[in-house]
């Protein structure tokens, strides 16, 4: 085969793999929603994808302000009444991160569990 057909083969070849699930494993996840209602968040347990940034947007249905709070996320956001707030936490490892509504912590209580994507 003359060099120049090789040459062109290969390229070729690179190109059908632009498209291939490898090339896409790097998606972002979908946001996760979570409500403060009643002093409470829900879902009060939320599924993330380990290894990767999630974004969390937060609405509060209820007429006080709230700060979400979590020490295992390092994170602390504040939500104003009838307010909503987006975030990014991770990539996380597999694991349980607990979090907590500062203002209101008997009630608003929650967990993210980050699991690995199946194979």
């Amino acid at each position: 085969m003359p060099l120049r057909t090789a040459a062109c083969v290969l390229i070729a070849g690179l190109g059908v793999g632009l498209g291939s699930p490898a090339a896409t494993a790097g998606a972002a996840a979908p946001p996760l929603v979570l409500v403060l209602s009643d002093h409470r968040f829900t879902p009060a347990t939320l599924t993330a994808p380990a290894g990767q940034k999630v974004q969390i947007v937060l609405l509060n249905k209820d007429k006080a302000t709230e700060e979400f709070d979590s020490q295992d996320l390092n994170v602390e956001q504040l939500v104003t009444p009838g307010g909503q707030v987006t975030f990014s936490i991770g990539p996380l490892k597999p694991g349980t991160y607990a979090f907590m509504g500062e203002y209101h912590p008997e009630t608003a209580q929650g967990q993210i569990i980050a699991v690995e994507a199946p194979p």
